[in-house]
């Protein structure tokens, strides 16, 4: 029996070297097609990466939203799921197929292909846990990541730990999802891929099991700049929004969070929350390692999109 083939979708908004990047590192993986869904119509570059024989390019202009919708939708979660659905109902060229942005990248320890193959035939989904990256504080070829416990209760307790003036209002201390993504199984009439769940008919996550041999690592706020960069657009729309629920138990919202900081003490408050719990600085990565929550990773992402994207 061939190993089994997998592939991604994305919808992606991004500068042409980061969509690049993205896909260089899932091909180098193996990655047997990337569906790329352009959310920016005049999105640079997009004739390039349509010529790569692996990816599969979809301008998501107003004839496309005319065609499969009848509108473009306002926000871009539903267009995230509208164009997971568009991916899926196309003609199969993979086994497996994972919904996945631009900043989240696969880490598998062992081939993905041999992780997937060992998955019982009733798994439709296996779940992908998140680790988001902090930022470092010199230049370095290796990147750290913080992950988290799967139990909620102890990591309430660790985030409190590991994170003493923010932890108790952050779940485990991340600021964008703990749910992790989900790689599921092409050709399986009636399913319907979201962002963090898959539903077969009324069945949510059927069969799911854990692909504990892969991290999904997760550029939410890898620097800085591209936090504050980023700030206002999370806390209107996107995972900072105000519609989503607390971290914690009892607590408040990233939203409530965020907005506090921001009217007291602005910029400079942002930037110390971001140097406790989003920067590599020798006491996190002590008291991560001492929680055995610390994975650190040679990406080596530009030599990977050389390979790949070699006139870029």
């Amino acid at each position: 029996m061939s190993a089994p083939k997998w592939g991604i979708v994305s919808t992606i908004k991004a500068p042409l070297v980061e969509i690049q990047t993205f896909c260089a590192h899932h091909l180098q993986l193996g990655a047997h097609r990337i569906y790329l869904y352009l959310d920016d119509p005049e999105q640079d570059g997009a004739d390039s990466l349509s010529a790569h024989p692996k990816l599969r390019v979809q301008v998501c202009d107003e004839g496309y939203w005319n065609r499969h919708l009848g509108r473009r939708p306002a926000k871009h979660q539903p267009r995230q799921v509208e164009n997971a659905r568009h991916a899926y109902g196309r003609r199969v060229e993979v086994d497996w197929l994972t919904h996945i942005d631009v900043d989240e990248f696969l880490w598998p320890a062992t081939p993905l292909p041999d992780q997937l193959a060992a998955l019982p035939d009733d798994c439709i989904v296996a779940r992908i846990r998140p680790a988001e990256a902090l930022a470092a504080t010199t230049p370095a070829p290796v990147t750290h990541f913080k992950r988290l416990t799967i139990d909620r209760a102890m990591r309430d307790q660790q985030s409190r730990r590991i994170y003493p003036t923010f932890g108790r209002h952050l779940n485990g201390g991340f600021l964008s999802h703990v749910q992790g993504k989900l790689i599921y199984r092409t050709g399986q009439p009636g399913l319907h891929a979201k962002i963090h769940n898959v539903f077969v008919g009324e069945q949510m996550n059927p069969g799911q099991q854990e692909l504990t041999g892969t991290e999904l690592l997760h550029m939410h706020a890898k620097s800085p700049k591209a936090f504050l960069a980023a700030f206002r657009y999370r806390l209107k729309s996107g995972s900072y929004r105000s519609e989503l629920g607390p971290a914690t138990q009892g607590g408040v919202t990233m939203h409530d969070l965020f907005s506090s900081i921001w009217q007291d003490s602005g910029e400079a408050g942002l930037l110390a929350f971001y140097n406790e719990v989003c920067t590599a600085n020798p006491e996190l990565l002590a008291r991560l390692s001492a929680e055995n929550l610390l994975s650190s990773h040679a990406m080596d992402l530009e030599r990977k999109r050389q390979i790949h994207f070699p006139d870029a």
